[in-house]
């Protein structure tokens, strides 16, 4: 998404990646459900749907600078903790899932970037690698979903061009997934944190950058 906005307009990158990143979520989604924590996706889906319709009702009226500034700062200071401390990250408590859920919501629908919420709130749960792997993909993959209906209504989704766009780019998202799957198998879960950390503080600073720029 960062990289997409220096060349082309972001109702559009919005519309594309959306349609690349569900198929990309339920590809992972689907590869191990068994693994997914039931208990801790159910109680972030409630607020993805809250979140995704005040995401809706803020994409037209809010000022995105200050709001992504923001976040982008809160999702920076996270990945630098992760980072620092992915052997001992403070567990939370389940309740925050609801906030994580409605941040996540809201986030997704108005800068393409919903996965930081739900990222950050797993890697704070006593999960494996593989149970947060693919309860992240789970609400990904509802959180996803649901974007695509909400862009439908929009109108984000109702021309031809993002989706040719998305299926031209399908084979090089496909290929990342391949390599990040045999990477995955090699790394312990204080590397897992850490690499979500590297992502998030990736995530932070494009935000920031986005907001300034």
């Amino acid at each position: 998404m960062p990289l997409a906005i220096h060349l082309v307009p972001l109702p559009f990158a919005l519309a594309m990646f959306t349609l690349l990143d569900c198929t990309s979520a339920w590809r992972i989604g689907l590869a191990d459900p068994k693994s997914a924590v039931g208990a801790e996706w159910k109680r972030i889906l409630p607020g993805i749907v809250v979140g995704t319709v005040i995401g809706m009702t803020l994409l037209v009226n809010l000022p995105r600078r200050a709001a992504m500034a923001a976040l982008g700062v809160f999702v920076l200071l996270i990945a630098i903790s992760n980072i620092a401390r992915a052997g001992a990250v403070r567990i939370v408590r389940p309740a925050w899932a609801y906030l994580a859920g409605v941040g996540g919501g809201v986030t997704s629908t108005l800068f393409g970037a919903g996965g930081p919420p739900y990222a950050i709130y797993l890697s704070r749960r006593d999960l494996s690698k593989e149970q947060y792997r693919s309860t992240l993909a789970v609400c990904t993959m509802f959180s996803i979903s649901s974007r695509v209906v909400a862009f439908m209504l929009a109108g984000l989704l109702l021309t031809p061009k993002p989706w040719l766009w998305a299926l031209a780019v399908l084979p090089a998202s496909l290929a990342g997934l391949w390599a990040a799957s045999r990477l995955f198998s090699r790394v312990s879960r204080e590397g897992l944190i850490r690499a979500v950390g590297v992502m998030l503080a990736a995530s932070g600073i494009s935000l920031l950058v986005r907001a300034l720029g």
